[in-house]
């Protein structure tokens, strides 16, 4: 209460208030004079808290000036409760109280720690409050009864008021952020003023150069190139910004193109080796999980968001706390845990038998659902993890390919290419060798193959000459015809045979491998079926021991957790039972201290000597008596004298005023007359009365 005192009386002697008190003057305050200080911070809230405020009910409104600070005292006292409450309404005050009827009565009252919590919470947000309530004098919409609504005027001109009302909250929103975006008025006129500067220079420039270009010959066919040229400097730019944007699409759509064959590529070397079985188990793994994810995990969560929205929305609609407010909400909290805490000891307390079994089987699903729910996090963690990982990736990509216009290999591909590479050059080296070697051989053999068609030429025509002479001319190429066509028939024929004999070939081989490998394959076959077997066995043996060990390991968890509640319950009591210790042992020595001073007090009061006696504190305290009894009996018979002559003295008193009256009517008589006779010539006073002053009663 004090330091709310002392902050009160800070503030009030502040601007724009000036008051002069202190912590005295301000407590002594009587109620209606606490009202009329809450009633001018109203009025330095808002202006309209005591604008025009009727005095009676059916008298005239009264103007207040001076800031609008209302004398409540010419206000009725409903009205004025009534007046203070809507505006703490509008304000959004929230009082310390849950009683609203207990909150009334005591502002209607004046009751000080009622009015101390409000000016404490009005001075605390002064600038906000004053924004508040200046909203609120535009933004509080006046209710129209429905009835009055039917008359089409009176809807019309409600509609028009609405509409002021949103425009209004348009305007006021567009005010608030240019007040955020740091522009001021002066910088705005100075740059408008500069720019209009720049225009008028501008338009003088553009008049000269007019001046001077008007006597140029073909002044207006030149303006018009010039116009033309423009314009196509404009469409230039213009087409070339769409060329850019086509190019940024084209490189959109290629990276597009280049994600859909990614997953192409990932899905096909998923696909490489797995059956249709894996694949169905998978997309059913893949269902299950997102079946999960979408009717539990998600819904959850949208609710669990949508909650703390509408818990911020209601914090956001709540007034302003103060530390009293948060205090309060505090000692709630520690009072709830409390009852929390003793409802979960009364539960153990009580260990009925069928909550013990039915309490295993709900932690174990409690803890398979802890489970399912982490792994489902994890889930989406990892998934979020590679949907930025492949962002990342694929913008790397895009980089790279920017730099060097190809596309980036991966870690495999690219050890995979460096090993092709590495052999492409040792065959590539090879064979330039072997090219080398047969570009040798084809000169030596081009020269020889030229050589020996100069003797075929001269042999021919040696032959030609000799058949021309013999009669027989054409005999050599005829013959040469019939040799080639003999040989081309023998190949065939050959070719044939072969192509026969290597199906037959061919037949025989796979007839015989087919016997080996079915000879091959029977014995595995017959010790792999045994085995299938059991495998199976061994698969039903591995989930009873899976469903044993998940049962052992579900009971294990919960008795793990009841013995760390039985030590966090037994060391709560430790703790409990140690403090209650501590503050035993100070009681103690306080009741030893007591009882020190009891026993030295009676060592006193028994002993034999006078002085010891003294000092005891009954001896003290009675003789402290004795004066103090001693003085009340004086004081009671000064105020039986007092009482006895207190109407003889009054009348004295009133005597002896009347006595100073009547002298002083005397002096002011004497004085007039005396006056009188010196401007009427009369003799001087001393002389008419013998030289002496008397006094007539």
């Amino acid at each position: 209460m004090s330091e709310q005192l002392k902050f009160i009386v800070e503030t009030l002697n502040k601007e724009p208030f000036k008051r002069n008190y202190n912590l005295i003057s301000f407590d002594a305050l009587e109620p209606l004079q606490l009202l009329q200080v809450l009633n001018d911070v109203f009025a330095e809230i808002d202006s309209r808290s005591a604008q025009t405020t009727p005095s009676t009910p059916g008298s005239p409104s009264t103007k207040v000036k001076d800031r609008n600070k209302l004398d409540i005292r010419e206000e009725a006292a409903d009205q004025t409760a009534i007046r203070m409450l809507g505006i703490l309404k509008i304000l959004k005050y929230k009082p310390k109280t849950d009683n609203t009827s207990e909150f009334r009565q005591g502002l209607v009252m004046g009751d000080k720690p009622t009015v101390y919590h409000i000016l404490e919470w009005l001075l605390q947000r002064v600038p906000d409050l004053k924004k508040r309530a200046y909203l609120a004098r535009f933004l509080v919409k006046i209710e129209v009864p429905p009835d009055f609504l039917q008359d089409d005027a009176v809807a019309d001109c409600n509609q028009q008021y609405e509409e002021l009302v949103e425009q209004f909250k348009e305007l006021h929103k567009e005010f608030t952020e240019l007040q955020k975006s740091g522009f001021s008025t002066s910088d705005i006129k100075k740059d408008i003023q500069s720019m209009e500067e720049e225009k008028e220079q501008v338009v003088r420039r553009i008049e000269r150069l007019k001046k001077k270009v008007e006597s140029v010959p073909n002044f207006d066919r030149m303006m018009d190139t010039a116009r033309k040229l423009r314009q196509e400097k404009e469409r230039e730019l213009s087409l070339a910004n769409q060329k850019q944007e086509q190019k940024n699409q084209l490189m959109h759509a290629d990276q597009r193109y280049q994600r859909a064959m990614n997953q192409l590529k990932d899905l096909q070397r998923a696909a490489k080796g797995a059956s249709a079985e894996a694949l169905i188990e998978k997309l059913q793994e893949e269902n299950n999980v997102n079946t999960y994810l979408g009717q539990e995990k998600l819904p959850k969560e949208i609710e669990a968001k949508r909650k703390v929205v509408s818990d911020l929305q209601k914090v956001v609609l709540e007034p302003a706390m103060g530390q009293s407010d948060l205090d309060e909400l505090h000692t709630k909290i520690k009072d709830t845990n409390a009852e929390i805490n003793q409802l979960i000891e009364k539960r153990m307390m009580r260990n009925d038998p069928i909550d013990d079994k039915l309490s295993i089987f709900k932690q174990q699903a409690s803890i398979i659902a802890k489970k399912k729910i982490q792994a489902a996090d994890e889930i989406q963690s990892t998934k979020d993890e590679l949907a930025a990982t492949e962002q990342e990736l694929s913008e790397k990509r895009q980089m790279a390919r920017e730099l060097e216009g190809g596309e980036v290999l991966k870690g495999d591909e690219f050890k995979r290419y460096v090993n092709k590479l590495r052999g492409k050059s040792t065959v590539y080296k090879k064979k330039r060798q072997e090219l080398a070697e047969l570009r040798a051989e084809y000169g030596v053999l081009s020269r020889t193959e030229e050589i020996l068609r100069q003797r075929d030429d001269n042999a021919q025509r040696a032959l030609e000459g000799l058949e021309a002479k013999k009669g027989v001319s054409g005999y050599h190429d005829t013959q040469e015809e019939l040799e080639k066509v003999s040989t081309i028939k023998s190949e065939l024929d050959e070719m044939k045979g072969k192509t026969l004999d290597d199906i037959s070939d061919m037949v025989l081989k796979l007839t015989s491998t087919i016997s080996e490998k079915k000879s091959a394959l029977a014995p595995v076959i017959k010790e792999l079926r045994p085995m299938r077997q059991k495998c199976q066995e061994m698969s039903l043996v591995y989930e009873e021991k899976k469903a044993q060990y998940d049962n052992r390991a579900a009971g294990y968890e919960t008795d793990r957790s009841k013995l760390e509640q039985e030590v966090r319950t037994y060391r709560e009591e430790c703790g409990a039972e140690e403090s209650r210790y501590h503050y035993l042992q100070s009681m103690k020595k306080v009741v030893d201290a007591q009882l020190a001073r009891a026993q030295e007090e009676m060592k006193l009061y028994l002993s034999t000597d006078p002085q010891d006696k003294k000092k005891a504190c009954r001896e003290q305290y009675t003789r402290k008596i004795q004066e103090q009894e001693n003085l009340g009996k004086t004081l009671r018979e000064k105020q039986k004298a007092v009482r006895e002559s207190h109407g003889p003295s009054m009348r004295q008193m009133k005597m002896w005023k009347d006595f100073e009256k009547l002298m002083e009517c005397k002096r002011r008589c004497f004085l007039g007359e005396r006056n009188a006779e010196r401007t009427m010539g009369g003799a001087d006073y001393r002389d008419d009365m013998g030289g002496e002053e008397r006094l007539v009663l």
